[in-house]
C-alpha cells in the first residue's frame, strides 16, 4: 500500500509538473486575414508565407464592400488583422472612418508614391484596368460588333444582356461609378447610369462573377477589370473579347492595410512586409492572376495590360474614396431604385 501510495504521489506531481508547462506555455496567434482578391491567389499568398514564417493564417474571402461592412460591425472589438486586395478606394473610405491602421513598412521603397498612401494606411501591391468584356458568339449571333466605347452599351441590341459588379457591394463595381464621374462629371455620369440601369440584365455580389457569366454565355457583355477576363479566358472560357471604351477607362490599385486594433499586430506587419516583396507579388503568376505588380523589382505578367498603352482617365483614388459614401446613395436612390 506504501508503494502504491508513493507511485500515486509521484504520478500526480508529474502531472500537475506537466499541466503547469502547458499552462504556462503561449499558444502561437493564428494571423486572421480578410481576403478582397481572388480565393487561389489568396491560397497560394498564404501557403507561401506560412512556409516562410512559420506563422499560421486563417482567410475569409469576401468582396470589398462586404469587408467594409464587417469592419464597421467589428470596429470595437476586431476579427482579423489583415485586409488583402481589392480597390483601393475602399481603403481610403475605410481609413477615413478610423477602421486601418498606419504602417510604414520597410518594404515600401520598393512601391512608387502613386501606389501607397503617404502616412502608410495603405499600400499597393497590383494594378489593373476596367474593360468591356463581351462573348464573340453572343455577338455574331445578334449581328453585333464587339462594343469599342461606353456609349456602345446603350445600344438597344444590348438591352437585358449587361451585367457589371454592383457598386455598393463591389470594389470593382464602385471603379466603374467613379471612372465614369470622372470621365464625364458627377451629373452627365448619372445621366448615362441612369440609361445603363435600363440596358442592365444583373447586377452580381462580387466583380469577378459578372465576367465568368459572359464567358458562359449567360450574359452577352459585362464590365469588369480587364485581368479578371484574361484569367477567364485562360481557364478556357475562349469566346472571351476584351475592348477598352475608347472615351476613357479607370484603373484600380489592388491594396494592403492592417486593420485598426489588429489582435495579431507583429503578425500582420510581418505579413505586410512580405506582401511587398518582389518574390510575393509574383506568386500570382502561378495561379493565373494577370495583374501589372507594383514592387518595381517585380516582373508583371505578359499578359497584363499596361496602362501606359491605355486611354486611363485622370483617376483619382483619393477623391473616389472620400466621396464613396455620398456617391453610393446617390446611385441607389437615383439608379437603382428605378
Amino acid at each position: 500500500m506504501a508503494k502504491k501510495f508513493v507511485l500515486i504521489t509521484i504520478g500526480l506531481i508529474l502531472l500537475v509538473s506537466s499541466s503547469g508547462c502547458t499552462l504556462g506555455k503561449e499558444e502561437p496567434k493564428v494571423l486572421r486575414v480578410y481576403a478582397g482578391l481572388y480565393e487561389d491567389h489568396a491560397i497560394k499568398a498564404i501557403e507561401a508565407f506560412e512556409k516562410e514564417t512559420g506563422i499560421k493564417v486563417k482567410y475569409t474571402r469576401l468582396s470589398g464592400g462586404e469587408i467594409l461592412h464587417r469592419l464597421r460591425g467589428e470596429k470595437d472589438d476586431p476579427q482579423a488583422s489583415i485586409w488583402f486586395g481589392g480597390p483601393v478606394d475602399t481603403f481610403i473610405h475605410a481609413k477615413q472612418e478610423e477602421l486601418l491602421m498606419p504602417y510604414l513598412a520597410p518594404n515600401r521603397k520598393y512601391i512608387d508614391e502613386i501606389y501607397k498612401d503617404d502616412e502608410g494606411y495603405w499600400t499597393g501591391i497590383y494594378a489593373g484596368s476596367l474593360a468591356i468584356v463581351s462573348n464573340r458568339s453572343w455577338l455574331q449571333q445578334n449581328g453585333l460588333t464587339v462594343p469599342q466605347s461606353w456609349e456602345d452599351l446603350l445600344q438597344s441590341e444590348f438591352k437585358g444582356m449587361i451585367v457589371m459588379p454592383n457598386p455598393a457591394t463591389s470594389g470593382t463595381g464602385y471603379t466603374i461609378l467613379a471612372t465614369l464621374i470622372q470621365l464625364y462629371g458627377e451629373e452627365e455620369a448619372f445621366l448615362y447610369l441612369e440609361q445603363l440601369h435600363q440596358q442592365m440584365g444583373l447586377y452580381t455580389t462580387s466583380g469577378s462573377t459578372s465576367g465568368r457569366l459572359v464567358g458562359m454565355r449567360d450574359m452577352g457583355v459585362a464590365i469588369l477589370f480587364a485581368h479578371d477576363a484574361v484569367k477567364f479566358f485562360k481557364e478556357g472560357f475562349n469566346e472571351i473579347v476584351v475592348s477598352f471604351p475608347k472615351e476613357g477607362t479607370g484603373y484600380e490599385i489592388g491594396a494592403i492595410a492592417i486593420i485598426d486594433g489588429a489582435p495579431e499586430l507583429e503578425e500582420a506587419k510581418k505579413f505586410i512586409d512580405w506582401s511587398l516583396t518582389k518574390q510575393a507579388q509574383e506568386l500570382g503568376k502561378q495561379v493565373g492572376t494577370y495583374h501589372l505588380l507594383t514592387n518595381r523589382e517585380a516582373v508583371s505578367p505578359v499578359e497584363a495590360f499596361p496602362l501606359s498603352e491605355l486611354s486611363i482617365v485622370n483617376y483619382d483614388h483619393e477623391w473616389a474614396g472620400v466621396h464613396r459614401q455620398r456617391l453610393l446613395e446617390r446611385w441607389k436612390k437615383q439608379v437603382l431604385a428605378k
